[in-house]
Parts: C-alpha cells; sequence; structure tokens
C-alpha cells in the first residue's frame, strides 16, 4: 500500500522524520545486532573554512536544542515506515516509545571556530546518536555558513550598519527565516525578514520598494506621500528614474519643503543601482551643499564583502549597507561542508574505545576518542595564539610552558608562557535532559563580535588569511599515531 501524508511543513514544527534514510536504516539493524545500546561519540566538525577565509562563526545550537528537545514519533510516522516492508516491529515499537537520553555537547554560538575541532558532540546509545545526524549537520551548516559570511560582510563595512535584505532570494522558507538569524548573529544590525524579528526579537527594518514610487502620477508626489506617512523616518528611494537627475533634486525638495517645515528630521536616502562610488560622492556633495549634512546615504544591490571593500576603498560615501541575495546564500560558496563521524564507542565496562576513519586523504583522517577543545589566550594582549585538542580527561596546567605542535608537520613548535585556557564547549544536554540556557540572539551578536576582536586582524583579512592552528595534545597525537600504525596495512578510504 503507498502511504500518503499532508502537511504544512511550515506548522507542526516537529522534524523527527528530518533524516536521512539511511539512519533508519542502520537504526533498524543496530536493534537487529543488539548493538543499539552501545555508547558511541560522535562529533560534528568541518574541514575548511569557505571563501579561503581564516575563521568561522559559530551558529545554530538553539535550533539543535529545539530539535533534540521534540524528538517524538507520530503515529503517522511509524505507518509511514511500517509501510515501507524494512522495518522490525521492535523497530517501530522503539521509535513509537522513543525518548531522547544522549549526551551533547557544543561550542556556544558567536565563537570564532576553526577546522577539524569539534562543534558538537553526541554521546549516547548508538541508535540514538545515529538518528540525530542530518538535522545536526544541515542545522549548524547553514546557520555557521551565514553567521560567517555575514561576519566577513560586517568587517568589510568598517562599523558602518549592515541590513539583511535577502528573504525573496533565500533557498526556502527555512533559509529565509534561520539564515536572518545567523546573518545577525553575524553582525548584521537587522533583518527585512518580519517573521524573524516576531521569532527571535532582532530588528525588522524596511523602507519602499520602485513599485511605490511607480504608483504614483510622478516622483515628487510619491515621495510627498511617503513623507507624510512616515516624517520620522523618511528613507527615500532615489533611483527609479535618474539619481542625480529626478530623484536627488526631490529628495531635496521633499526634505526642505514638507519635513524641516514641520518639525521633522530628514532620514537618508537610498540607492539600489548604478556607480556606488560615483553616486554617493555626488549625492553627498550635493546633500552638503544643500545644508543637509545629516541626510544618510544607504546603498543596496548585490553586495558582498569585496565590493564593499572596494567601493569605501574609492572613496565612496555611505552610511549603511543593505545585503541581500550573495549573503543569504552565501553565493561565493554556498556549501559548508560540515560532517558527523564516529570517534569511539564504550564498552561492557564503560571503558572507552577510541575510533579512527582512515584515508589516503589526509584532511579526511579523523581524530579519534572523546575530546574537548581549549582556546589559549595571551594573558599580556588577550589575543588568541590556537585551539588545542585534547583527550577528555587532560587538564591543561597554566603554570607550566604549554609547548603546542603541529599535528601534520610536527617540527613546527612552539613554548607559550604567560597564557590562559578557556574550554570552548559546554553541555547542553545531560542523559537527554536540557541543562543549557542559550542566550538572546542580540546578546550572541555582541559576544561574537567581542570574541572576533580576540583574532589577531591576520587571521580576520580576506585575502591570504594566517593560518590559526589548531594542534592536537601530545596524548591525543600519540593515540592517532597508534591506531594510524594498527589500521595502515587494511585501511579504505
Amino acid at each position: 500500500m503507498e502511504y500518503t501524508k499532508n502537511f504544512d511543513i511550515r506548522n507542526g514544527r516537529n522534524l523527527t522524520m528530518l533524516v536521512d534514510f539511511y539512519e533508519f536504516t542502520m537504526g533498524n539493524g543496530y536493534l537487529k545486532s543488539n548493538a543499539q545500546n552501545t555508547i558511541a561519540y560522535f562529533d560534528m566538525f568541518f574541514r575548511r573554512i569557505p571563501d579561503n577565509g581564516g575563521y568561522c562563526i559559530m551558529a545554530g545550537v538553539q535550533q539543535v536544542i529545539e530539535y533534540l528537545s521534540n524528538l517524538k514519533f507520530s503515529e503517522d510516522d511509524i505507518e509511514y515506515l511500517r509501510c515501507k516492508h524494512m522495518f522490525s516491529k521492535k523497530f517501530l515499537d522503539y521509535l513509537r516509545n522513543f525518548e531522547f537520553c544522549c549526551d551533547v555537547w557544543a561550542i556556544p554560538e558567536g565563537n570564532p571556530v576553526f577546522p577539524n575541532e569539534p562543534l558538537i558532540t553526541v554521546r549516547g546509545p548508538a541508535i540514538q546518536a545515529q538518528l540525530v545526524e542530518t538535522m545536526i549537520l544541515l542545522t549548524i551548516n547553514h546557520q555557521t555558513l551565514i553567521a560567517t559570511k555575514a561576519n566577513r560582510i560586517c568587517s568589510a563595512a568598517k562599523g558602518r550598519p549592515v541590513m539583511e535584505f535577502g528573504s525573496r532570494r533565500a533557498q526556502g522558507y527555512d533559509g529565509a527565516i534561520y539564515g536572518a538569524r545567523a546573518a545577525v548573529i553575524g553582525g548584521c544590525s537587522s533583518t527585512a525578514c518580519t517573521i524573524s524579528e516576531e521569532m527571535f526579537g532582532i530588528p525588522a527594518t524596511g523602507t519602499m520598494a520602485h513599485s511605490w514610487i511607480q504608483l504614483f502620477n510622478n516622483e515628487y508626489e510619491a515621495f510627498k506621500e511617503w513623507a507624510n506617512v512616515y516624517p520620522d523616518n523618511c528613507i527615500l528611494l532615489v533611483d527609479t528614474y535618474n539619481v542625480l537627475k529626478s530623484g536627488l533634486p526631490n529628495a531635496i525638495k521633499i526634505f526642505k519643503d514638507v519635513l524641516i517645515p514641520n518639525g521633522h528630521k530628514p532620514k537618508g536616502i537610498r540607492i539600489d543601482s548604478g556607480d556606488i562610488t560615483y553616486l554617493t560622492k555626488k549625492c553627498r556633495e550635493i546633500l552638503d551643499e544643500a545644508g543637509l549634512p545629516e541626510v544618510q546615504i544607504v546603498i543596496s544591490n548585490s553586495l558582498d564583502e569585496f565590493i564593499i571593500s572596494d567601493v569605501l576603498s574609492q572613496g565612496a560615501q555611505i552610511n549603511s549597507f543593505g545585503v541581500g541575495e550573495r549573503l543569504i546564500t552565501a553565493k561565493s560558496e554556498p556549501v559548508f561542508g560540515g560532517v558527523y563521524k564516529l570517534t569511539a564507542i564504550e564498552d561492557k565496562n564503560g571503558k572507552i574505545i577510541p575510533k579512527i576513519k582512515i584515508s589516503e586523504n589526509e584532511e579526511k583522517i579523523t581524530n579519534p576518542g572523546f575530546k574537548k577543545i581549549y582556546r589559549i589566550f595571551d594573558k599580556k594582549d588577550g589575543k588568541a595564539i590556537a585551539d588545542l585538542i585534547t583527550l577528555n580527561d587532560e587538564i591543561i596546567d597554566e603554570n607550566q610552558t604549554l609547548e603546542l605542535f603541529d599535528p601534520v608537520f610536527t617540527w613546527k613548535k612552539k613554548r607559550i608562557k604567560n597564557f590562559y585556557a578557556k574550554e570552548l564547549m559546554v553541555q547542553i544536554f545531560d542523559k537527554g535532559k536540557l541543562v543549557y540556557e542559550s542566550p538572546d540572539v542580540m546578546d550572541i551578536k555582541n559576544f561574537a563580535k567581542k570574541e572576533t576582536e580576540r583574532m589577531w586582524p591576520e587571521v580576520l583579512r580576506f585575502e591570504n588569511p594566517h593560518h590559526y592552528y589548531v594542534d592536537l595534545s601530545q596524548g591525543l597525537w600519540e593515540l592517532k599515531q597508534t591506531l594510524l600504525r594498527r589500521y595502515s596495512s587494511n585501511y579504505e578510504e
């Protein structure tokens, strides 16, 4: 019998069934093999920074929390799986009575993060730890990608506000909604996506479209009506016909004839096309000559960090930016390659047995075991020196000299004194119980700004950034080498 179910994915946000199908086939296999209760450790991490950048910004933890807190299979879900004629009654009964009981650790949102360090670690029964793979990956991959792109764009804007304008070009509803959330974490001042303000409390902003101006008999009339409706927040779109010959002169007339005589301060103009550098320079010159230096110039139109950097270096006169499709889709590199790999299991006595994935491609060889991450800071200037991945039971003694070494080119070493170490990961679930409270999105944004500023400027630059080291402790490195030697004669990619 063919099974069909009608539902609106925007309503009833239980996303338990949003999994890769192999998570069900493996779950059924774990039960049949009596391996379902084997305690497994999985790490979610990424191997390469998009856009050849120097860092990424962690985002999406709150949505992972919401997903894990609502894992529940409905009778409709069970019936769908039953009709596949692939799954045992024991497996379907297990899903019917499912209760999430894993431990989960994560790097809090807003932290700069780097390749090969665990962003999320899940420990629990293999059947459960496997089941959550897809949603953890798609959630963290998407929001970390957009937060990183937004952070680069906001960095290029050099303190000028950046508004996220990308909803209509996003890849689907969630791409717009959660992309706006991630963009604000990355540094954007506001979003055009109204529902994102309703859901997350981030500011929603917007002015007018060209259609407003086209609707009226002429541009001056359109501007006048807008000024009458929004006298204290009047930003006029001046490029519908001609910026310098029509739009700007009409805007100046509105500011001087309608707003100022009635006690209102003109807010700004927006330009959405044309030569940004030339037009903004001319507009600033004309506005200043008209006695309107307080009028701001807002720019939108297919912007990204490189265009923004270029026009500002050319002397463009811009007060704020609206950035759309190239931000919300991370157009220059729209895939964040996070992966989810088994790194250890526990035997019947609770002893951790490390596991490794070996490949002829060095970057695909995993770091085994149950681990934690320290960020090493210079006590004198507060800047981050490197990250150090250690085995979970290792403690860093800040009173001793710390030797860091490249895990591949081990002859590259650095001895560190006068430092302090901060653990990056925090526990968010303890045996399935939520033990972490996510900060407000605007607090995460401020945290991200502060933590990014603790990176060296060389790490943050767009072109040929300095390589920020993620090193392995001596104990973890030796464990990895032991496993590599053990399996070196029979590995496969």
